[in-house]
């Protein structure tokens, strides 16, 4: 097993490091975040770490050619010693120990001041799959988070209604962009910066020491991780920018979402990699679904039905899930379910009980198997998750519950599960494709759609059952039709002319429905599959 470099964090940091150039102006109220002292932290950073990205970049194909060559994930020998030993995660802080519901969303500023007074413990501030990168979202962000960690943010709407902080907000942790996310308006060495790098240190820059001297503390949580070296390569940014600020080594802590099917069989691995600062493991159930499709995109014997027969009930899933709370435990962290999306339904009582009947399932279920907390999408679904959450839980957490007699294999965390692939299922992946991608365009990244608030996860899963239903032999239609590009694409104009039906005339040409519609099948009639679809998006933005 390779070992981390030997050589002190700060001598990593003092080589000199390349000023950042800015390809977008900064504006006039984002002037006080990019100091000197930050500028020059982002160069030497970007200096450091651009190659060793990359390198973790190439080696995640190198990993899906192999599963593309009919390989299957396993747990690693190489690392068997970490697994097998007894080790556990360094203490988490007071303000972390309770976080039975936490609430996520993007960074715009209304949505940080309802998410912190909303009763939740936690809020997730998302810079990732629920914002769309563009570089006024990016920059508005931060002067958000900058104001809010100072108590300082208001909000005068249109309407007249005030918004601003009251009586005690939940705990603020942040989730900075993955590492296959570039920050295209910043350059090193002529090189984009890594997204996760920029947003990650932008915040800690201007934000530890006030969090600090408030009780509480500098907190993220990292997406999408493929490798436990991806985590060693956050412990390393992340110890680099607490020698900067002259930080007590573990300061910064961190919540890690698996959220990929190769990160599942690395858990402890995640753990032992972050061990001083990681406080615990989250189901990031709707992109692991859409990671199980891309990694298995080339096996007929595992294509999903309809991505609404895909809950947290199938086998394969439910083994992920007890492992990661089994794994959690063992080692003192937190094992956090995962995002009810479900929004209140206004007008249909009917139709709201059942949303609101699924939602109690789910967290019963997660709080039963000993869940620490979970997420929700919504403020009017905290009152439901914390009744759930209280219930079951004798303290602030479950850490005690061990779960030692369960037992999951490698063939427990790949075994597809039963189910059909529905005409209304297939047009729904291209419906609710278009309608979120044309958010995104236009620069919006968590969107309601059908009483469900959508990020790119949602997206994701849907173009990808797309690309596999058409290219394998199991992706027929119940009734027996073959799913072929040509039936897509006739389904995809009928799905765009429904949209413009919805929306209206004027609001469909005002939007990027097109453009999103194009994009869609594009993705969907490529011989390759792609890796990510923000990822051909973000080219369209500016």
């Amino acid at each position: 097993m390779n070992q981390p470099s030997q050589q002190h964090p700060a001598e990593r940091l003092s080589a000199t490091g390349t000023q950042p150039q800015f390809s977008a102006e900064i504006p006039e109220s984002a002037r006080h975040l990019f100091s000197a002292g930050l500028r020059s932290l982002l160069g030497k950073l970007a200096v450091r770490y651009r190659d060793r990205v990359d390198e973790r970049l190439v080696a995640r194909k190198d990993v899906q050619a192999r599963f593309n060559a009919g390989e299957l994930p396993d747990f690693d020998a190489e690392t068997a010693a970490i697994r097998e030993g007894d080790w556990k995660v360094a203490r988490i802080p007071d303000d972390l120990r309770d976080r039975r519901v936490e609430i996520t969303g993007p960074v715009d500023r209304k949505m940080i001041i309802n998410a912190l007074n909303s009763g939740a413990r936690v809020f997730m501030a998302d810079f990732e799959d629920s914002s769309t990168p563009t570089w006024a979202n990016m920059v508005d962000g931060q002067i958000n988070l900058y104001d809010a960690v100072r108590r300082t943010i208001e909000l005068k709407a249109p309407n007249g209604k005030h918004y601003k902080l009251e009586g005690k907000p939940a705990v603020l942790i942040v989730r900075p962009r993955g590492w296959h996310l570039d920050e295209k308006h910043v350059e090193v060495d002529g090189r984009p910066i890594p997204g996760g790098i920029f947003d990650a240190a932008v915040y800690l820059y201007n934000n530890a020491e006030s969090l600090i001297r408030q009780g509480s503390g500098p907190y993220l949580y990292l997406p999408k991780l493929e490798h436990w070296e991806e985590a060693r390569l956050w412990e390393e940014v992340l110890t680099d920018i607490e020698k900067v600020l002259s930080l007590k080594p573990g300061t910064i802590k961190v919540t890690v979402l698996i959220e990929t099917l190769p990160a599942v069989f690395q858990m402890d691995e995640i753990l032992h990699a972050l061990q001083s600062r990681i406080v615990g493991l989250n189901c990031g159930r709707w992109d692991y679904i859409f990671s199980y499709i891309k990694c298995f995109q080339k096996h007929s014997d595992k294509v999903l039905p309809d991505r609404a027969q895909v809950t947290m009930t199938v086998p394969f899933l439910r083994a992920y899930s007890r492992l990661l709370i089994k794994t959690c435990h063992r080692r003192g962290a937190f094992a956090m379910g995962g995002m009810a999306a479900q929004i209140p339904i206004k007008g249909d009582e009917q139709a709201n009980e059942q949303a609101l009947k699924k939602v109690r399932e789910d967290k019963e279920r997660e709080a039963g198997d000993g869940h620490d907390g979970t997420w929700v999408a919504h403020p009017g679904l905290i009152p439901i998750a914390m009744e759930i959450f209280d219930r079951h839980l004798d303290g602030p957490n479950q850490l005690d519950k061990r779960l030692e007699d369960v037992e999951v294999s490698a063939t427990d965390l790949v075994e597809p599960c039963d189910g059909t692939i529905t005409e209304d299922g297939l047009r729904g992946n291209l419906n609710v494709a278009i309608r979120y991608m044309a958010a995104w365009l236009a620069g919006q990244g968590c969107v309601p759609i059908n009483h469900l608030m959508e990020d790119a996860a949602t997206a994701e899963i849907a173009r990808a059952q797309v690309w596999q239903w058409i290219r394998h032999p199991a992706g027929k239609l119940e009734d027996g039709r073959n799913i072929d590009h040509d039936l897509i694409s006739n389904w995809q104009g009928e799905e765009l002319d429904r949209i413009r039906a919805d929306v209206g005339e004027e609001a469909f040409k005002a939007g990027p429905y097109q453009a999103a519609a194009d994009l869609l099948a594009e993705v969907t009639a490529s011989d390759e599959f792609v890796e990510f679809l923000t990822l051909p998006a973000y080219r369209q933005l500016d």
